[in-house]
């Protein structure tokens, strides 16, 4: 696992605290409604080029996480 938690942060004041790769405003639903879509990695990194394939993998991380552990409140630190 890449370790999302280095690259996603949740902050209210960020697109009212959707989960967004660190430094943008992307948020990490784009990422995975374009992979759900058969995106590659290499055509999302080229849609939004500040992400990289770490970024990418980070997402489907959180996701795994999400789905691991519903009782879990995540918060950014």
């Amino acid at each position: 696992m890449i370790g999302y938690a280095d690259r996603i942060i949740i902050d209210p004041r960020i697109l009212s605290g959707r989960p967004v790769f660190k430094g943008t405003r992307i948020p990490i639903s784009i990422v995975l409604k374009m992979l759900r879509d058969g995106a590659t990695f290499q055509k999302i990194i080229e849609e939004y080029p500040r992400l990289t394939e770490d970024d990418v993998k980070a997402a489907l991380d959180y996701s795994v996480f999400i789905i691991d552990h519903p009782e879990e409140e995540i918060i950014d630190i």
